[in-house]
């Protein structure tokens, strides 16, 4: 698919669905931390975050830059360098986690993300929700790299282009494999 490695789904009670990602970033986990739980960091490769009250019980309002999605809630999990959880509509976004812990071998210069997404919804909102995320990955592995995205001039081609994937992968069929 691309770099970013193929997130996974469970799907519970019919309509509940747990998102994973495991993605290794080769950045200091210092640098990943604030990419992943500041206002600073946030609007380069996901949303803005205003408030973001970084603590327990906190208040959040994420506003998606590539749409007019807005969701407000509570910081859920805060561990500084480490946990940052929010829970915000829950048939939006519902729970994000961001998991943070040093790369392989314990490489300061590494970070592994753990990212969870609980969310309600159909199989065609989890479809669009792992395609969504999975491409917001990429555009966090290229903001670490100094590319920011300039949501102007974003297009949905890419996340089409995943959203096919994810779903032909998890076709009734057997996958021909080369």
């Amino acid at each position: 698919m691309s770099e970013i490695p193929r997130g996974s789904s469970e799907t519970h009670d019919g309509d509940t669905h747990l998102l994973r990602f495991v993605v290794g970033l080769p950045y200091p986990l210092p640098t990943v931390w604030k990419a992943v739980a500041s206002p600073e960091g946030l609007p380069a490769w996901l949303c803005e975050a205003d408030p973001l009250e970084p603590r327990l019980g906190g208040r959040v309002t994420l506003r998606w830059l590539n749409s007019a999605t807005e969701v407000s809630g509570r910081v859920t999990a805060w561990d500084p360098d480490y946990v940052a959880e929010y829970t915000v509509d829950p048939t939006t976004h519902g729970r994000i986690r961001f998991h943070l812990e040093p790369g392989s071998s314990g490489d300061e210069g590494s970070t592994v993300l753990r990212f969870t997404n609980e969310v309600r919804g159909s199989r065609e909102y989890r479809l669009d929700c792992l395609a969504g995320w999975h491409e917001h990955f990429e555009r966090l592995a290229a903001a670490l790299d100094g590319r920011p995205t300039d949501w102007r001039d974003w297009t949905p081609e890419r996340w089409r282009h995943l959203r096919g994937l994810y779903e032909r992968d998890e076709a009734p069929w057997p996958k021909w494999e080369p």
